[in-house]
């Protein structure tokens, strides 16, 4: 089906209408059907696969759309809305530059750019003395590949080897796909990158890893170089972490990250954090990495850098930033004025308004309350993992079956009854409401997300059952 596998035949669902949900219509809404059709007609396919839900705007931690039905927003459209939708500080921002009028400048310098960029080297560890601004988080990994191999150069190793984990995702431009932790992402390339090597995750269900994920890191980082004749002193400049697996907020054993900050510092090794998902208070602190008490040389940040607009920032240090010439690493929208202004009001929002403590206060909530989900579904909700106003639930049956299908359902039915969840297209459903959220639409949220689960459960089941009957006749 065009626009993905979800159903686009309106069902007359429970009118709903509480402080924070309002279900008017049937859903999805039947005159939006041949909106979105006339979309799939002049769109490649590629972006379709959301459920059918057409935004006319978006508020605080609410979404609306123009006949009436309101969603509490557990997606901040996929970790981008950390400081809410239309963010009063940001629109206020944005408003004063487009009344100049002041829309773009390419790389000539503008006071919103000055005063943003002196704000975020101030508000940032003491280790970030230089920033580069992009459009888009997939040019900031390529940015961080580029700087580790110019740094291995200077320091005369053979090999510009980058160290990535298998899983991982870090974008969809050339050199990131190439530090992709899917070998099936990569295809399209045509070869791969011989000096971009990939270690297994340290999952938490591993037996090696739960045993002792330091010894884990050692054991299959000396199996790699071993098997590939790398010497990590001359052959490997850089380390490439997500802050946490993607699909499933699985963050590393901090045990196995200090590991490695050990190891990189002793073959003088640069690493770089791919923040896109963790940066800017997702996780109760300013970056992800900060719960590894451990300080990266390069930081690639997105998403929620501007809680809206195109903004990507690479942080690092003086010497590594100005490796490479003037001219030479550039791009068209960098340092966009309104981009500029957006990301610092951002910033001030998520610091000065407190949203960063609000995820950390009510990040304790969150996952108090979803692991009674856990303790209730047994049997199907094998996992919940991440930190703050991050989660990610993971559903296997009792022999470890992935159970995408019930995802798939489970995401569905949240749309039917006013709530948006992260639909991955696997076994997980990640959860990830603005940081200007209040606990009571937080809890609302969970309380739908409890029904979902248990109607999905309940439906999948008579589905089965009507199966076997059918078998059996």
């Amino acid at each position: 089906m065009a626009g993905g596998g979800f159903s686009h035949d309106p069902i007359v669902v429970e009118k709903i209408n509480t402080r924070y949900r309002k279900i008017v219509t049937a859903i999805p809404v039947p005159e939006s059907i041949p909106l979105l059709h006339s979309m799939y007609k002049v769109e490649s396919h590629s972006m379709h696969g959301q459920m059918p839900i057409i935004w006319d705007k978006a508020e605080n931690f609410q979404v609306h759309d123009r006949w009436g039905n309101v969603w509490i927003d557990f997606t901040s459209t996929i970790f981008v809305a950390n400081a809410g939708h239309a963010n009063p500080r940001i629109k206020a921002a944005l408003q004063k530059v487009i009344e100049k009028p002041l829309l773009h400048t390419y790389t000539y310098a503008s006071q919103e750019r000055i005063d943003y960029l002196n704000y975020l080297i101030e508000q940032t560890p003491t280790q970030f003395e230089k920033s580069f601004l992009l459009s888009a988080g997939t040019e900031a990994t390529e940015v961080a590949l580029k700087l580790m191999r110019l740094e291995g150069q200077k320091r005369g190793k053979r090999k510009q080897g980058i160290v990535c984990f298998d899983g991982a995702f870090h974008g969809r431009t050339l050199g990131a796909q190439m530090m992709t932790g899917s070998a099936g992402a990569r295809e399209w390339i045509g070869y791969q990158d011989p000096n971009i090597h990939h270690l297994p995750f340290p999952y938490p269900w591993l037996t090696p890893v739960k045993e002792d994920s330091k010894a884990f890191f050692k054991t299959e980082l000396y199996k790699m170089c071993s098997a590939q004749n790398i010497d990590p002193e001359h052959d490997i400049c850089g380390f490439m972490l997500e802050t946490f697996q993607g699909w499933g907020a699985v963050f590393y054993p901090v045990e196995f990250v200090q590991a490695l900050d050990e190891f990189a510092k002793e073959n003088q090794i640069l690493i770089a954090f791919d923040e896109m998902q963790a940066g800017f208070g997702r996780t109760g602190e300013l970056f992800g990495y900060m719960h590894y008490n451990i300080e990266p040389d390069l930081l690639c940040c997105g998403k929620g850098a501007s809680s809206g607009l195109p903004l990507a920032i690479v942080l690092g240090s003086a010497d590594v930033m100005d490796l490479p010439d003037i001219g030479s690493m550039s791009s068209t929208h960098s340092a966009n004025p309104l981009c500029c202004v957006a990301g610092h009001a951002n910033l001030e929002a998520l610091i000065e308004d407190g949203l960063i403590d609000n995820s950390k206060a009510l990040g304790l909530v969150f996952h108090r309350e979803l692991d009674k989900l856990k303790a209730k579904y047994p049997e199907h909700l094998k996992h919940i993992f991440g930190k703050g106003l991050l989660a990610a639930l993971v559903f296997q049956d009792k022999n470890g079956k992935p159970l995408s299908e019930l995802c798939d359902v489970i995401c569905e039915k949240a749309l039917q009854k006013g709530l948006l969840l992260v639909h991955t297209g696997r076994e997980s459903i990640k959860l990830a409401p603005p940081l200007s959220i209040n606990e009571d639409a937080l809890l609302e949220g969970v309380m739908v997300l409890d029904e979902c689960i248990e109607q999905a459960l309940c439906e999948l089941a008579k589905v089965k059952a009507e199966d076997v009957k059918n078998h059996v006749c």
